[in-house]
């Protein structure tokens, strides 16, 4: 049986970046497990009748349940929180003006999670379960976090710290970064501007995170397991609205409102290890 472990920073992250994925690697019979850095108590509320979640103490457990509710529209039954509830708290992040980008903030709280005094102990902690689970393939982000976001990067940092300590030649475990292909999203923005129901703007593509499709080295088709993912993207309702008319492909947006699509496909780079650990998913 294949193992796949998710190394992901906050609750939704698995979901927009990977949800497909995981759907398909559980109809699959892999056996799954998400690990989730921070439960995101910094987040950005979108419905107004939970906007007083955002910035109170309430808000951690409430993306609990989310996440909880989007674990079980994926067929994911096994989640850790890295060094348990409450260890690690959402850094926060700054605007960078150039599209949807992100930096670190001056200041980082005290528990925050890239603090950069806390890493040695984030990877032990992130070791220890690798071992425990003894995954064939690993998935979190590239170097600079997908978006920039300092828990996306300080994830990616542990990733490869802790299956570089649980496979030191690089010989059996497939650590992958999450990677949407730019030609594909474009496409998919195209066609959503072509609707004239959506009721928000669509961005350029320059304006996402994508990267080449060159550059990606397995792609996970989802087939009927993105109905599983639209499931999973509602269920984290204070982060994400879901925009869907039955149209291809399915939009959402997050708290900048912003139409993204849903596409049909989730791309993955091969950052270390052998290749093809994915690919068994990739028809």
């Amino acid at each position: 049986m294949t193992r796949l472990v998710l190394v992901h920073a906050h609750p939704d992250d698995e979901t927009i970046t990977c949800g497909g994925l995981m759907a398909r690697a559980v109809g699959a019979g892999w056996d799954v497990t998400l690990v989730t850095c921070t439960l995101g108590e910094l987040g950005e509320v979108i419905p107004p009748e939970l906007k007083h979640l955002e910035g109170s103490d309430e808000l951690a457990p409430h993306r609990a349940e989310e996440l909880g509710k989007a674990c079980a529209a994926l067929g994911v039954t096994d989640h850790r929180l890295l060094g348990g509830r409450g260890r690690w708290r959402d850094s926060g992040m700054v605007a960078t003006g150039e599209g949807i980008r992100a930096a670190e903030p001056d200041d980082l709280a005290e528990g925050a999670f890239a603090n950069r005094a806390d890493v040695d102990l984030q990877v032990h902690q992130l070791t220890e379960l690798l071992e425990e689970l003894e995954p064939d393939v690993v998935v979190s982000y590239d170097a600079g976090g997908g978006y920039g976001h300092p828990d996306h990067v300080r994830a990616h940092e542990i990733a490869g710290g802790a299956v570089e300590r649980i496979d030191p030649l690089g010989e059996r475990v497939a650590l992958y970064a999450t990677a949407a292909a730019h030609d594909e999203v474009d496409a998919g923005l195209a066609r959503l501007r072509r609707r004239a129901w959506l009721p928000l703007p669509v961005p350029p593509v320059e304006d996402l995170p994508t990267v080449p499709d060159a550059e990606i080295t397995t792609r996970v088709v989802l087939g009927p397991a993105r109905v599983r993912k639209l499931a999973a993207l509602r269920a984290h309702a204070t982060q994400i609205s879901v925009l869907d008319d039955g149209s291809d492909p399915p939009a959402f947006a997050l708290s900048n409102g912003l139409a993204q699509p849903v596409t049909g496909s989730e791309g993955f780079v091969l950052l270390r290890g052998p290749d093809g650990g994915l690919g068994a998913l990739s028809a």
